[in-house]
Formats: C-alpha cells, sequence, structure tokens
C-alpha cells in the first residue's frame, strides 16, 4: 500500500509508475483517492474542533460552577457536541474504509531501472551463468522419463485429486527432499533462520501481502472457515509481525521458511507442462527479509546472490532477468528471475523469482519499527525463492539425463541420497530393497 501523503504531494508519480505497469484500468482509484481523502481531511479537521470545543466547554462549566454561576445554557450547548462528533467519527471511519479499499488495488511504484514493457518479452537478460547444453533427439520430456524409471506417477494423482498433482516415488522422492535440505543448509550458514510456518492463513492477513485478485485465481480458500491455504511460505513468514511494533535492533529478520505450497493456477496440457514444471501443490524453500528502508537494495543483491550461487552448486545454466514492468505483480517494485536452461524445450524457464517491496507490504499489514529517534517507521520487505524443487528436479531430469536414460544426481546432492549417485531403470525396486 502507498503512502497517503504521495497521493497529496506528488499523484504525478503514482499515476506514471501505474501506466508503465499497463494497469490502466487502476488510474482511476488515483483520483478517488484524492477526493475521499480531501473529503476524509475535511471532517476530521471539523471533529477535531469540536472536541477542542467541547474540552472548552467543559473547563467553562467547571469555572462557572466554581464561581456559582448558571451552567444550563453551557450544559445544553455540551449536551448537542458528543451526537455530532459520534456523525462525524462514524463518517470518518466509513471514509478511512473506503479509501483502504482502493490503496489495496494500487500497485506499488516500480523502481526506475526496471524495463518497460507489456510481456515478457520485454524482460531484460542481466546476465547468462554456465553454457546451455545440446542434446540430441533421444532426451526425453521430464515426466515421461520419470514414469518410465518408475520414480513418479501422474496418472494415479489425477485419479484420486485431478490434474496438477503428482506422486513422488523412491529416488525422486530422495531428490525432491535433497534440494530442500541442500538449500535449507546453504540459507542457514549465511545467517536465516529456519522456520516452517502454517499451512493455512486468515483472510485479514493475507490481504496484506498478496493482490485481492489473487484470492480468485490463485488461492484455495477451505470450506465454510476463515483460512486460505498458503500460496508460498512467504506470506506467512512476513505476515506474522502483523500490527507489530519491532525494535531497530531486530533487523534485519532474515529468514528461510520451507513449506508445501498451494495455486489454483496451472499452465496448459501441452507436453511441456504436464508433469512438475507447473501444479497445484509443490514445495519450495524461500528466503525472506524485512529491513531498514535504507538496507533493502543490499539485501535484493544478497538474496538474488544466494539464489544465483545454488543453482551454480547444482550445475545447472541459467540466466538473471530483469522483469519487465507489466509483469510485475503489484506488490514488487522491482524482480529479478532465474531462468534454467531446459534442453529439451531449448529454452530458458523460470524457476526462482526475487523481489523487494520496499514499504508496500509493510503498510498493509502496519508492520513498523522505532527508529533511533524514536520514530516509527515502515521497513521493507523482500522475498526470494530458495529453490522450488518441482522446478528443480525439472532442469534436474533435462540437464543430467543420459542417453540410455538414466539421471545423474548432481554432485551437491549425492550426500542427501543414501549412497544413490545415477538413478536408472528399476531403481526404486534397488532402492527399496
Amino acid at each position: 500500500m502507498l503512502d497517503i501523503n504521495l497521493f497529496r504531494e506528488n499523484p504525478k508519480l503514482i499515476r506514471e509508475s501505474i501506466k508503465k505497469r499497463y494497469m490502466h484500468d487502476t488510474l482511476p482509484l488515483v483520483d478517488e483517492v484524492i477526493k475521499l481523502d480531501k473529503e476524509w481531511r475535511q471532517l476530521k479537521q471539523e471533529a477535531d474542533e469540536l472536541k477542542h470545543h467541547r474540552n472548552e466547554i467543559s473547563r467553562e462549566i467547571a469555572k462557572a460552577k466554581k464561581e456559582g454561576k448558571s451552567v444550563d445554557k453551557l450544559l445544553k450547548e455540551a449536551s448537542k457536541i458528543p451526537k455530532r462528533i459520534a456523525l462525524l467519527d462514524n463518517k470518518i471511519r466509513a471514509l478511512q474504509e473506503e479509501i483502504r479499499k482502493r490503496l489495496m488495488r494500487i500497485p506499488n511504484l516500480i523502481d526506475d531501472s526496471v524495463p518497460i514493457g507489456e510481456g515478457e518479452e520485454s524482460n531484460e537478460v542481466v546476465k547468462t551463468v554456465g553454457k546451455p547444453t545440446e542434446k540430441g533427439d533421444w532426451l526425453k520430456h521430464h515426466g515421461q522419463l520419470a514414469e518410465q524409471l518408475g520414480i513418479a506417477d501422474f496418472s494415479r494423482s489425477t485419479k484420486i485429486s485431478g490434474a496438477g498433482f503428482y506422486f513422488l516415488k523412491g529416488p525422486l522422492a530422495l531428490l525432491n527432499m535433497a534440494l530442500i535440505r541442500f538449500a535449507i543448509d546453504f540459507l542457514i550458514k549465511r545467517g536465516f533462520v529456519y522456520t516452517e510456518p502454517p499451512l493455512m492463513m486468515r483472510r485479514a492477513p493475507y490481504e496484506g501481502v498478496v493482490s485481492l485478485d489473487d484470492f480468485e485465481t490463485m488461492m484455495y480458500k477451505i470450506e465454510g472457515e476463515d483460512a486460505f491455504l498458503i500460496a508460498t511460505s512467504e506470506h506467512p513468514l512476513v505476515a506474522q509481525f502483523m500490527n507489530e511494533v519491532l525494535q531497530e535492533k531486530q533487523l534485519p529478520i532474515k529468514l528461510v521458511g520451507y513449506s508445501m505450497c498451494f495455486r489454483k493456477e496451472i499452465g496448459s496440457h501441452g507436453v511441456d507442462t504436464k508433469g512438475l514444471f507447473r501444479t497445484h501443490q509443490f514445495n519450495k524453500v524461500e528466503q525472506i527479509v524485512i529491513c531498514k528502508p535504507e538496507q533493502s537494495w543490499k539485501f535484493f543483491k544478497e538474496i538474488q546472490e544466494n539464489s544465483e550461487e545454488m543453482f551454480k552448486q547444482l550445475g545447472i545454466p541459467f540466466r538473471v532477468v530483469n522483469t519487465a514492468s507489466g509483469e510485475l505483480s503489484i506488490i514488487a517494485a522491482k524482480r529479478f528471475d532465474i531462468e534454467a536452461w531446459m534442453p529439451r524445450q531449448k529454452t530458458y524457464r523460470e524457476v526462482t523469482s526475487c523481489s523487494n517491496c520496499l514499504d508496500y507490504q509493510a503498510r498493509r499489514l502496519n508492520i513498523r519499527y522505532f527508529d533511533k529517534e524514536g520514530k516509527r517507521v515502515f521497513p521493507h520487505t523482500l522475498n526470494n525463492t530458495g529453490i522450488a524443487t518441482s522446478r528443480a528436479m525439472v532442469a534436474i531430469l533435462e540437464n543430467y539425463q543420459n542417453r540410455d536414460g538414466s539421471v545423474t544426481i548432481p554432485k551437491v546432492l549425492q550426500k542427501y541420497m543414501h549412497g544413490l549417485k545415477v538413478i536408472k531403470n528399476g531403481a526404486l525396486q534397488r532402492h527399496s530393497g
């Protein structure tokens, strides 16, 4: 949520940012906020003056009584004030709610370094790491390969849960856990506190961390309950500080969270989207930072470099892209994505996202801290995927796939694999035996 003072002092900046996001249908909300805020300030001033007048009359009544004078006229005047104040306070609260509704739908200001463009074709490639592997026609789709190796089952999961779910079996299930442990261990060594969050959240805190549209397009609601399955551990990890005033010495807060994640969204059902890449349920290790405003770009660089280093250690070629303005969520001011090389698809696909949200989430959640002068300040919040295991497994199954249909386990993960270095036909039976 943006600072209301921006609407009073520099609404042009907000409108320009909205236009750069290609969210033109949001522009009328800016004028509505300005109009409602003007009404709010006028009513607030009237209410404050009336309360001041009430206090003056109270003093006059006390003085008159002390001097033995009649207070009938003063009492009659004073009796009318509470009703008028209550009426004004109700109008003020109603206006505050109307303003907040609109502020919640107006996107964050985009950073000046974000490339302007409506779609992903406008993303800016920042750097490329590793040499893309070239493989022959023998390279199999990851889902087909996993089923042939007996390490995944998409048919039975569809039978009991519908499309977008999966069974992981034996070596692939171990690989999933290996990626989780690898990412958690990596980030703990870099000063992040490991946290496992609740997998459900109430709507009020959830509204603080996502676009309101996500409640329709992304989140699963628990029927009959004020509860939603989380789409990422970022959401509860940040929202846990809702309505709190932190101490400056507590910052930065650096958390590494692991959770299962649940999302309605799912891609088309073509050959290269069936399987593990985009599903309704997946595992993810997430980096979260809550920090002082002057530190946020330093931490943006730090958590981005953490994800890059993990994919370097996994030996997967990738590129980093600065996401175009039209592709940003309304929460983010800037986002870097890591896109892993997928040799069968002969293209790069997104596997991590790193966002600086500035004070946008903190304002929505009313998270503040006391600075050295004792002033309450909204901190900045950042998030970045450590590893989303399903997408990382797709990259491994394609980049480490051998001509004979086996899959070599990246060296950095082998210590988590109970001695398994290569997944071959019959690996499930050998492993279970």
